[in-house]
């Protein structure tokens, strides 16, 4: 599948992997251990309205963080300037922290963040070198475990504040497509991010009873940190249906979280250098993303 119908049609998560393939614990060697250069392979040509954003009054680079077994490789982007900036956690999307999620990090950082994107699929395979879609899903995707992504995000929640220049305290996390379900799946895990923001994550469908054993809709109504969902209307990979469901059950609970729901876009409107990227969308996106991590202390 390439990249012109990917957010447009479903496609399928393939479970297939045997059981000596995949890691049963975070002992693992390590696949990856430096961060992608550019865009992920599968992702090419990129568009021409993608978006790049400088340096300039900026520190930025790749990073090497500790985790419970070793290291894994992230990027991190702050201001320049003198003093501990609150923290926001970038998740990203399938294609790895590749060039994109780097630049998301640099528009966060501009606006007075630490902003830390560690790569989530360093153990299980390097996801920038695929050309097929589905090979990603099937062969690195579909093999990380929920326990590792928590993992390693309060590695680099541990590396920010060992930096001297990052307030772990005020700590957010953005997470787009599957660090959208990410989103939601660290909030359910630390009570003490002060909030989250979830682009089109997956709401249901993955869980398997072994590497990750509850979709958001199942903790939804206990989670405790304020999460934003931004949904997309016409979005093949999470119904309609779904969404106002989550809605509901996140309603009962107490963590005051919201889900948005944007009409006639598609999955992936906030990617610039994919066909799916709606302008005037992510530019509201942002502003609600924006909002909701100040007014929830980030």
């Amino acid at each position: 599948m390439d990249l012109m119908h990917y957010g447009r049609h479903p496609i399928a998560h393939d479970g297939s992997a045997t059981e000596s393939t995949l890691p049963t614990t975070l002992s693992r060697r390590f696949v990856m251990t430096s961060l992608a250069s550019g865009f992920a392979l599968a992702t090419l040509p990129v568009s021409a309205q993608t978006i790049t954003t400088d340096t300039q009054g900026l520190v930025a680079g790749e990073v090497s963080i500790p985790v419970a077994d070793g290291k894994i490789p992230g990027y991190v982007a702050r201001p320049a300037k003198a003093g501990k900036h609150p923290v926001i956690l970038v998740v990203q999307e399938i294609f790895g922290v590749h060039e994109h999620i780097k630049d998301m990090c640099r528009r966060y950082a501009k606006q007075g963040y630490y902003a830390i994107a560690p790569e989530m699929f360093a153990r299980q395979g390097d996801v920038s070198k695929l050309t097929d879609i589905q090979a990603i899903l099937s062969q690195v995707v579909s093999k990380v475990p929920d326990a590792q992504v928590t993992g390693d995000l309060d590695a680099a929640l541990a590396f920010a504040k060992a930096s001297g220049h990052a307030n772990a305290d005020k700590a957010g996390l953005v997470g787009y497509c599957w660090g959208g379900r990410t989103a939601w799946v660290y909030a359910n895990h630390n009570p003490k991010l002060k909030a989250a923001v979830a682009y089109y994550g997956l709401l249901e469908g993955l869980k398997d009873g072994n590497l990750r054993t509850q979709d958001p809709i199942d903790f939804a109504s206990n989670v405790k940190v304020p999460v934003l969902g931004l949904y997309s209307g016409i979005d093949a990979f999470v119904k309609q249906e779904t969404v106002a469901k989550m809605r509901g059950l996140v309603n009962k609970g107490g963590s005051g979280s919201e889900i948005v729901v944007f009409p006639n876009v598609d999955h992936g409107f906030n990617a610039d250098y994919r066909p799916t990227y709606d302008k005037a969308a992510a530019t509201y996106a942002q502003k609600l993303a924006n909002d909701w991590l100040k007014k929830h202390g980030v």
